[in-house]
């Protein structure tokens, strides 16, 4: 690798920002195993200062029964680069610089060029993870305790029953009550393990495409610079401006579930002229539409909700945006409204590959994505958020979609005039 990757990265504001914010920790190392730059994350977790870990050897951060077979691991992978899951099937473990030792989750990636091999490691403090499976362990463990003590109790009480039948009924009952609970308890807490679980997972898939293609768009960018090539130089200037929106997107729909998860969200009502509201839509939109879209838009009324501007403007940049990212170009999305009585109706019809007839059941579920589009960018959290949104605005969403044809979705939300 030249030494000026770490200066590259350094110098590139939008690129250093996104590094430095990942919540997972990221390390760069070169060909031999040297540590290239490490994110503040990386650098905390394993208790380094600033900078204090470039120039170390990887092997710093194993233990020691590790050490012995990494440098084979090492140059297999140089030989034979993939992104890859280190481990799987069995647990990791890494060492702190005070020579503590803790769980991890590493995913490995690499940018390769003719002068040059780097390889990223994506790495997870699991910690929090196994203390929670132990503590499921336990609470199990402590469910099979309390069940067995009742059985017991409810035998002896049996062999009671005709001195003590309607307490024993009562103790029961009760009793079958606390098992539900505790029973309920242990759902929510593996319910949120696994939402957890998969946005991590969501989290380090969607972002390592995007950071590779900013990395090796960084390392192409400087050799096309030395030639004067100024139109390559563009090409990929904007590689690494589509890869930062796209990054930028999947944050926003994570904080936005988490917000409301949460029952953060609180509206703002406000007059809100529709219209006006969908040309600045529309026209941000311009520069991302692929060649030959257009969007028609047909009977928008002259009319002011009293609604939440920002969450009605997530809603519809949302559904044109889908209309746009899942229709091939030179087709057309068309938008149109109509009142009935005290409520409003907006329909967005895309010309795109529509959606399987048997998965259409599932599309507003958290993270799912049709079969049909797993080639497309997306985390499976838009509709999700859309859903909830048309719901926190007392509205409904519903949608109609022939498979390679396109799709039409309609929310119909309360009319309040100012």
């Amino acid at each position: 690798m030249p030494a000026s990757f770490e200066l590259s990265v350094v110098s590139n504001e939008a690129f250093r920002e996104i590094f430095q914010s990942m919540t997972e920790g990221i390390i760069v190392i070169d060909k031999s195993g040297k540590i290239l730059v490490a994110n503040r994350v990386a650098e905390e977790m394993f208790g380094y200062k600033q900078n204090e870990l470039s120039g170390k050897d990887l092997e710093v951060l194993l233990p020691e029964e590790y050490k012995s077979g990494h440098v084979k691991l090492r140059d297999n992978f140089n030989k034979n680069p993939s992104p890859r899951r280190m481990g799987h099937g069995r647990d990791l473990k890494a060492l702190k610089k005070d020579g503590k030792e803790f769980p991890v989750e590493i995913s490995l990636s690499y940018s390769q060029t003719e002068d040059s091999f780097i390889a990223i490691a994506f790495i997870s403090d699991i910690s929090w993870r196994k203390n929670s499976e132990e503590a499921m362990k336990r609470s199990e463990e402590q469910l099979i305790v309390y069940a067995s003590e009742l059985e017991r109790k409810v035998k002896a009480r049996t062999e009671d029953l005709n001195s003590s039948i309607q307490e024993l009924e009562r103790e029961i009952i009760e009793r079958k009550k606390a098992e539900e609970e505790a029973l309920k308890s242990v759902e929510r807490e593996r319910e949120l393990s696994e939402l957890k679980s998969k946005f991590v997972s969501i989290a380090s898939h969607e972002f390592r495409t995007p950071l590779s293609t900013v990395l090796s768009s960084i390392a192409l960018i400087e050799q096309y610079k030395e030639r004067g090539e100024l139109d390559k130089i563009d090409k990929h200037t904007n590689r690494v401006r589509s890869s930062v929106k796209h990054l930028t997107t999947i944050l926003d729909d994570f904080l936005s579930l988490g917000k409301l998860e949460e029952g953060k969200v609180d509206l703002a009502k406000e007059p809100v002229n529709l219209d006006s509201l969908l040309m600045d839509i529309i026209e941000e939109m311009r520069a991302s539409l692929k060649e030959g879209q257009q969007i028609v838009i047909d009977k928008i009324p002259d009319l002011h909700l009293l609604t939440d501007g920002r969450i009605l403007r997530n809603i519809l940049f949302n559904l044109i945006s889908n209309s746009s990212k899942y229709s091939g170009p030179n087709k057309h999305i068309f938008i149109s409204c109509s009142l009935k009585e005290s409520v409003i109706k907006i329909s967005i019809r895309d010309e795109g590959m529509g959606i399987p007839p048997q998965e259409q059941k599932h599309l507003f579920e958290r993270f799912f994505r049709a079969s049909n589009v797993t080639s497309i960018q997306g985390t499976g959290l838009g509709l999700n958020i859309v859903k909830r949104y048309v719901e926190l605005l007392n509205g409904s969403i519903n949608f109609v979609s022939e498979y390679g044809k396109g799709s039409t979705f309609a929310i119909t939300i309360p009319i309040e005039q100012r």
